[in-house]
């Protein structure tokens, strides 16, 4: 009698923090979403594209200026530890 009553309060836990779990997911896709909803517009207001493609080809037309290597006067050094 214990024992069921203890697996019957073990499984009503259980089922309550599968409810919150799945409550606290559906709350962060919605707020994902909206999120995302906020930054599509944005862009469309601003006439910049929306994607992942456009994001990367902002990235890469980025002014490479502030390379501190422009000269290429690299060195490479090797380094040995004396005993």
């Amino acid at each position: 009698m214990i024992d069921t009553l203890k697996q019957l309060l073990r499984g009503a836990l259980f089922f309550v923090l599968a409810i919150i779990g799945m409550t606290m997911a559906f709350i962060f896709m919605i707020s994902s979403a909206f999120a995302i909803g906020i930054l599509y517009v944005v862009a469309r207001v601003k006439g910049r594209p929306f994607g992942v493609k456009a994001y990367w080809a902002q990235r890469r037309k980025a002014p490479m200026q502030k390379n501190p290597f422009k000269n290429n006067d690299v060195m490479d050094i090797e380094m040995r530890e004396l005993h």
